[in-house]
């Protein structure tokens, strides 16, 4: 009687509450109230406006999912067979996400199998399972969770289960065929492979977790990038504008003033046009006079007075007229044209020649320091107390870290070099790198000459080389560091360019943007010097960086961040480099430079190594840890070579 109540209750657990009969195929609403899949379709078809729970009325924007709810199913199908209820047929119900097949027990054929038995080859529900769980005959049988595949398991030879897996050829199969095709193979138990070959896909999962995780990163860094690229573009165009409105107002004032010029030679000779006219006017009124008296004389020709008259005539009579030649080809006029079409003709013949080369037309001798004053990660950072110097707005004076190398005497006694023509003796290389794209984020503006800050006597002057290498080091490229394209050579003392990629690992350390290498020893204290032999001016750079200094991205170009300092020579021009900011250099075209770092007094001076050592670079920094020689090659076959300095 108890459980026929118990029955009685939950059948109202179990009843649909729009047909009001036991659920079929029960779904359940995100609301949490379940119904029979057909009864909620067919009160929804009859619904045009909208569509809503028919028991909480909650409203749905669009039709929702219906998924078959299992447990429900499960617990209507126990409650069947408690009840003795036979199970109605079940109307098909196609819903978009199909759940898997149910197993049936193989001895009922009805009920759900709830265990599988793997020595049987059966599967069994709740009731039909109970003799393999308390009958001790079968407890040497196993029993797994229900399998949809278990006759698939079965050998289609023998008949037998296929435990185990062939590692030779790579195929299941039973204790039977172990002793007979597959006798001598080397083989697992089937649960060992299933077990490795989870593991196999577990990882592979995790590489490409790992390497979408990556490559989302690097969209992201892109992204930032094509950001970073429409403000620099902006900011450009915006400075270039400045540039060629200013050049344009200055040719529109010139002009101005030659039209202005035109209109006072214009003015000048329509004055002395007018001042002639009023002359001519008024000696045609004498001349008019003198006729008008003449003529009266004549009409008297018969009288006594006409013979005692006397006319003379007025002194413009002697006066010869002339139309004088007036224009306005004054000397002013004409040097306003003749400067006009030279201007002309000079920037025709500017606008033709390469980009490369306007600007050793332009400034042939240009020997002052640029300022850097736009710095587009200004808005991103800001510097630190040892990021270096710090560009000002044109027109204001900077405090000059970058050193000359020689005095004022020795500047008016050493005469200029001649800049070489690109296209002669230069090299040209333009190659698959994207470094050449890092220069367009400095502009160049002439600034009076400055006092340079006072330095230590041994650094304004030529010095013995013998002094020099008192503190000689021995150095070493780090191959950890070195871009694929540098070819170290000689016991990692030679990096030379090649376009033959090397087969280094790719880690952490190493430059994959840049072609650049580092040494492996650093220097935090005292002094150190080394000299450095390259095979031509051209395309490279040598300097110090931290440790830490970017390898994978575009700022790892050295002296384009705040962790390293370089000499660059590039194309003819020599710069110093440091966070962007560029000075240009007089370029001695050294074959050997010799560098001294001094930690302690926080200096690095570049020479050019000769009969003696010639400075001509001069980096002040303050140290806050320990920095690296650091190179920077782009020029295919260029070479620099870390010297011995016993020679």
């Amino acid at each position: 009687m108890a459980e026929n109540m118990s029955l009685l209750g939950l059948e109202d657990e179990l009843t649909c509450s729009i047909c009001l009969c036991l659920f079929e195929n029960p779904v359940s609403l995100i609301c949490g109230h379940s119904f029979c899949a057909n009864c909620l379709e067919a009160t929804w078809n009859d619904r045009v406006s909208s569509l809503s729970c028919p028991q909480c009325r909650m409203v749905f924007t669009s039709k929702p999912e219906l998924k078959k709810n299992t447990v429900l199913s499960a617990v209507l199908d126990a409650y069947r067979i408690k009840a003795g209820v036979s199970e109605p047929v079940k109307e098909h119900f196609e819903v978009k996400m199909k759940d898997p097949d149910v197993i049936k027990c193989d001895n009922c054929m009805e009920a759900k199998a709830v265990k599988t038995c793997l020595t049987c080859m059966a599967s069994y529900c709740e009731e039909h399972v109970r003799p393999h769980r308390e009958n001790a005959i079968f407890r040497a049988h196993q029993l797994s969770d229900p399998l949809p595949d278990l006759m698939e398991r079965l050998c289609s030879d023998h008949g037998k289960l296929m435990e185990f897996y062939c590692n030779q050829h790579q195929s299941c199969m039973c204790s039977t065929c172990l002793q007979d095709m597959h006798k001598g193979c080397e083989f697992i138990t089937a649960d060992e492979r299933r077990f490795k070959q989870k593991t196999d896909l577990t990882d592979k999962l995790n590489i490409l977790d790992v390497k979408m995780d990556k490559n989302q990163q690097v969209m992201t860094q892109m992204k930032e990038q094509q950001v970073k690229l429409k403000e620099l573009a902006t900011t450009r165009k915006r400075i270039l504008e400045t540039e060629y409105r200013q050049i344009r107002e200055m040719i529109d004032r010139d002009e101005k003033e030659a039209m202005l010029t035109i209109d006072k030679e214009q003015e000048k000779g329509q004055s002395k046009l007018v001042t002639m006219i009023k002359k001519f006017n008024e000696n045609i009124e004498k001349m008019s006079r003198t006729k008008s008296e003449i003529n009266i004389l004549l009409d008297q020709s018969q009288s006594l007075a006409f013979i005692k008259a006397s006319v003379d005539l007025p002194s413009v009579v002697n006066f010869e007229p002339h139309n004088p030649r007036v224009n306005v080809e004054s000397k002013e006029v004409i040097a306003y044209h003749a400067s006009a079409v030279a201007l002309k003709e000079w920037i025709t013949k500017l606008m033709q020649q390469p980009l490369e080369n306007r600007i050793s037309l332009l400034k042939p001798g240009m020997q002052k320091a640029p300022i850097a004053w736009f710095d587009p990660s200004a808005h991103l950072t800001s510097p630190s107390p040892t990021s270096g110097p710090k560009a000002k707005a044109p027109g204001t004076k900077q405090k000059n870290f970058s050193k000359p190398a020689k005095d004022q005497k020795d500047r008016k006694d050493q005469k200029p070099n001649k800049p070489r023509n690109p296209s002669k003796g230069a090299n040209p290389v333009f190659s698959k790198s994207m470094e050449n794209l890092l220069d367009i984020t400095v502009k160049t503006v002439d600034i009076p000459d400055i006092n340079p800050p006072a330095v230590s006597p041994d650094v304004l002057n030529s010095v013995k080389r013998s002094d020099l290498l008192k503190y000689g080091t021995i150095l070493n490229f780090d191959v950890r560091t070195a871009h694929k394209r540098i070819l170290l050579t000689e016991n990692n003392t030679k990096a030379t360019v090649s376009d033959d990629p090397a087969h280094y690992p790719d880690i952490p350390l190493r430059f994959s943007v840049c072609s650049q290498v580092l040494c492996t020893k650093g220097f935090s204290q005292g002094r150190h010097y080394w000299e450095i032999k390259m095979s031509s001016n051209n395309f490279c750079g040598l300097g110090l960086a931290y440790g830490r200094i970017d390898r994978k991205g575009p700022s790892s170009r050295l002296g384009r961040n705040a962790d390293s300092w370089c000499v660059e020579w590039f194309n003819v021009k020599l710069s110093a480099w440091h966070n962007s900011i560029e000075t240009v250099l007089q370029n001695p075209n050294p074959s050997r430079v010799g560098v001294l770092l001094d930690c302690d007094q926080g200096s690095a001076t570049f020479y050019n190594v000769q009969d003696r050592a010639y400075p001509f670079h001069t980096f002040v920094f303050p140290f806050i840890e320990a920095v690296y020689p650091a190179f920077w090659i782009f020029s295919n076959t260029s070479s620099v070579t870390l010297c011995k300095l016993n020679n």
